[in-house]
């Protein structure tokens, strides 16, 4: 599949909390050792993948703690 192009490079999503889980994922951006590593390396498309793992994760990770905030905000009922 061809790359689209990009005008603005993909910005590393690391907020300089570098501590490993459980699960060997990066506390503070959610990605694993290889994609940490080999971020420079990648291509706009593969960093974009990486990002949307990271959210999947971090998803993830919030429903197993059950923090996870409502989608939409609950409406009173009228009657």
């Amino acid at each position: 599949m061809p790359e689209q192009l990009e005008f603005f490079p993909v910005q590393s999503p690391c907020r300089g909390i570098c501590q490993a889980d459980e699960r060997g994922f990066c506390r503070g951006c959610m990605r694993s050792r290889d994609e940490r590593f080999n971020w420079q390396n990648m291509s706009d498309g593969q960093k974009q993948e990486v990002l949307r793992l990271c959210r999947q994760r971090w998803l993830r990770k919030m429903r197993a703690n059950k923090s996870l905030p409502p989608e939409e905000p609950q409406q009173p009922s009228l009657f």
